[in-house]
């Protein structure tokens, strides 16, 4: 699976399962650090379904799950910061 998208996606989710750690390890937060890793992680895995999809409307219902998960992604890193538990550097460098 080559594709740009997918491979940005994936790398996005390693970062994510990386914050997760450092949030649940030295933040002791597990609340929202839980929402973040399925959020974050399900991007990816839904732009691999959509490479596998059979049909124009399947890939184009995954790629919106997909859209719509990096939104609530969006909203938990948002939500982390504003909250304290990561710091403006932390954010921007995941968040841009």
């Amino acid at each position: 699976m080559n594709s740009l998208v997918y491979e940005k996606a994936y790398n996005f989710a390693i970062r994510i399962v990386n914050a997760y750690k450092y949030l649940t390890q030295e933040k002791k937060e597990f609340i929202l650090s839980k929402q973040l890793i399925r959020s974050g992680t399900s991007i990816g895995a839904n732009i691999a379904e959509a490479n596998g999809a059979i049909s124009t409307a399947e890939f184009s219902a995954k790629i919106s799950i997909a859209y719509k998960e990096c939104l609530e992604t969006k909203y938990w890193l948002s939500l982390l910061k504003d909250t304290g538990y990561i710091d403006e550097k932390a954010f921007n460098s995941i968040y841009y």
